[in-house]
């Protein structure tokens, strides 16, 4: 293997594949609510997600070489490789690639403010700030407990909401409503990311929620966020008169199970528990979309 294949490799695992589901889901739910308007414009939906999903990879390239270098990734990481902090990728080669994946994202939002309107420009500079100061920056939001806040906020509320804006020009109750359930399912991806490393995170100053409030606070944490996720489920039901928005409850069992895990586990087990919560956004959005496209 070249040696720029083998970085591309590694920029390509960099991108941590497992975690895009937090990108895709909220603009499959998105699309899902925006459906059931006859203006929707599905072309849109697919430049919005192309868009989320490089934002998205730049956030975590960004992550990458921002905790490197604040020493948070260090040789007692617990969790998947980071390639700067291994010396797998030099930081600026790092840079270099947050920074493509962002203008991509940008090149894309162009695209939407000629299909959708000026609102987008707000939408798009928002989530890509918010992506560099999650770990970068004066004020690193993942570095003072407001990480969960920032996922709730711009993969829950701002990625849904903001796909139904882009398809059909409005905002509907059901687009916020929506927005809840995703919004809860990826901060809950957090939760177990930062419960596994929140002995490493101590030490560097990296003061996540689940720092401050240890394991305990975690499962607590934890289990708020899956039973929003499939209240929400029941809400929705509610609201539009019909059962199928009830398909996601099918997943109750595997969220269960993903909280014993996690209540259970330490260390590097609990890598499996963040994959398999990935994949839990991931059905369950897949089946709440179902469920609103065809109440």
């Amino acid at each position: 293997m070249t040696q720029s294949s083998n970085r591309t490799a590694l920029l390509l695992r960099a991108a941590r594949p497992q975690t895009l589901p937090a990108g895709l889901v909220p603009v499959l739910v998105g699309t899902a609510v925006a459906h059931r308007s006859a203006s929707a414009n599905l072309l849109v939906g697919v430049v919005a997600l192309a868009s989320a999903l490089f934002i998205q990879i730049g956030a975590n390239y960004a992550n990458d070489v921002f905790d490197a270098e604040k020493g948070a990734d260090g040789p007692d990481r617990v969790g998947p490789v980071r390639a700067v902090a291994a010396g797998l990728v030099s930081a600026s080669a790092m840079r270099a690639a947050m920074w493509s994946s962002f203008a991509i994202a940008t090149l894309l939002g162009g695209i939407l403010v000629w299909l959708a309107g000026w609102p987008v420009v707000a939408i798009g500079v928002a989530s890509i700030l918010a992506a560099i100061a999650y770990t970068g920056g004066p004020f690193p939001l993942g570095y003072h407990g407001l990480g969960d806040v920032f996922v709730m906020i711009f993969f829950g509320l701002v990625a849904v909401v903001g796909t139904v804006f882009v398809e059909v020009r409005d905002v509907t109750p059901l687009a916020w409503l929506a927005a809840v359930p995703i919004g809860a399912l990826s901060t809950a991806i957090l939760v177990v990311n930062n419960v596994r490393d929140r002995e490493t995170d101590a030490r560097v100053g990296k003061r996540t929620l689940a720092v401050r409030l240890g394991k305990r606070g975690g499962l607590v944490e934890q289990a708020l966020l899956f039973v929003t996720a499939f209240a929400c489920a029941l809400a929705t039901a509610w609201w539009l008169g019909s059962v199928w928005p009830l398909l996601p409850l099918v997943t109750i069992p595997w969220a269960f199970a993903l909280w014993r895990a996690l209540r259970d586990r330490e260390g590097a087990p609990l890598n499996e528990t963040l994959a398999r919560t990935a994949q839990l956004l991931l059905v369950f959005g897949a089946l709440y979309a179902a469920g609103i496209a065809v109440a």
